[in-house]
């Protein structure tokens, strides 16, 4: 399954922009500009996590915007802005980023902050 968006004004929600955004199974690619193009891969196992946005503008024609955070260098908050179909591709994300992290084995660790051991042992 591919989802196939495209940036959208707010207003009325036209598609008048230069941007594209492709989600595939494996990975998401964005493409900006016109006159100079800027091709983004982030592939979906680097998903950590996804939020939808939908501002009252955005609700009135249909419109959402899913916020991906992901480990990926050159885009670490991956963000889908005024698409239609937002809570289907949040959703597909979210599966197909699990879906490639149990296939790859790769694992998610989350620092909750247990503080350094040896702060720990100075103060008793």
């Amino acid at each position: 399954m591919e989802f196939v968006e495209r940036k959208r004004w707010l207003f009325f929600g036209l598609p008048f922009t230069f941007t594209k955004y492709t989600i595939r199974e494996d990975m998401i690619t964005t493409n900006t500009g016109l006159l100079k193009t800027v091709e983004n891969d982030c592939y979906m196992y680097k998903v950590q996590d996804v939020q939808l946005t939908a501002t009252l503008g955005e609700k009135l024609f249909g419109l959402g915007s899913v916020i991906c955070f992901t480990g990926d260098t050159t885009d670490p908050r991956l963000e889908l802005i005024h698409i239609k179909n937002s809570r289907a591709v949040k959703d597909f994300i979210l599966e197909m980023s699990e879906k490639a992290r149990m296939k790859r084995r790769t694992v998610n660790t989350l620092d909750i902050g247990s503080g350094d051991m040896d702060d720990l042992n100075d103060a008793q």
